[in-house]
């Protein structure tokens, strides 16, 4: 008999027994985030470069609009309902121009479309490329699958606002563009939260339907709508008692970049996330996977 077939000493343990050991374990707590966050390292990685693209471009553009008159002019003879679409206030201050030029629309939206593309990928779209069954062969619950892919798309979506934060930093020192580092953190934190709730939202639809066009529809329509209640809110008396539903309520309201973090927006947005990842679970544990 070959000495590697020979069963082990009562006492000792074979590398071969060790190895069916950990396969009979499976992977370990974290191993699927890691994994995912390996694979899309370069993808993320030219995202946060973009990111900071943009924000240093901002940067640069705001020494020669901060003594424009003309620009706050402007600004005052836009219609109402686009000022309170976009939350333009004075542009003559440095959190004035970055609230209204990166936070109102721009930095929201970008951080939204990441987020629910990483959402809608983890679990629709392995579905959809008929490479999930490869994973759940592995002996891993769908739950820690949908749980470990939602985490890592909060890690990526971590790692995008941090690079703009870090940026708006920067532009504070090369381009004069001052702005309080812990107001600075405090809105990347409700910038990051905001779009956590769209990624879970997207992941949660996507672990309900295995659908990623679904996915990635229910929750930029949610996106839109929820905006413009937030946004015309203040205008349309019937829509104020919608506004508090809005995620972008939680997110902007409060001015995070003047007034610091919401705890009631970041509770609400946390706990959101929390709901939206167990509804996920619950209902990808209960599907039939299409192999």
């Amino acid at each position: 008999m070959r000495p590697d077939l020979l069963p082990a000493e009562p006492g000792t343990s074979s590398p071969d027994s060790h190895r069916a050991r950990v396969v009979l374990r499976g992977p370990r707590i974290g191993e699927v985030m890691w994994q995912t966050l390996r694979l899309q390292r370069r993808a993320l990685l030219l995202w946060a470069v973009g990111l900071t693209g943009m924000v240093a471009l901002y940067g640069s553009l705001w020494p020669s609009l901060r003594d424009q008159a003309s620009v706050t002019e402007l600004m005052d003879q836009l219609p109402e309902v686009v000022r309170s679409l976009l939350a333009v206030s004075d542009m003559s201050t440095p959190v004035g121009y970055v609230q209204a030029e990166l936070l109102g629309l721009t930095g929201p939206l970008l951080v939204i479309l990441f987020a629910v593309l990483s959402g809608s990928n983890g679990v629709a779209g392995e579905e959809d490329r008929r490479s999930l069954d490869l994973l759940l062969a592995d002996p891993v619950s769908r739950t820690r699958v949908v749980l470990e892919r939602m985490a890592a798309m909060v890690v990526g979506i971590a790692v995008l606002v941090a690079a703009i934060g870090l940026a708006l930093v920067a532009a504070g020192v090369l381009a004069g563009l001052d702005l309080p580092v812990a107001r600075v953190g405090a809105a990347m934190l409700h910038l990051g939260l905001l779009g956590s709730v769209f990624g879970a939202l997207a992941a949660a639809v996507g672990a309900a339907t295995g659908r990623p066009a679904v996915a990635r529809a229910v929750p930029a329509v949610v996106a839109v709508l929820a905006y413009l209640v937030d946004g015309l809110a203040p205008l349309v008396g019937w829509l104020e008692p919608l506004r508090g539903l809005s995620p972008f309520a939680q997110y902007s309201d409060h001015v995070p970049l003047v007034n610091g973090v919401s705890v009631s927006g970041v509770s609400i947005a946390v706990g959101t996330v929390a709901a939206l990842a167990a509804a996920a679970a619950l209902t990808f544990r209960r599907r039939d996977v299409a192999g």
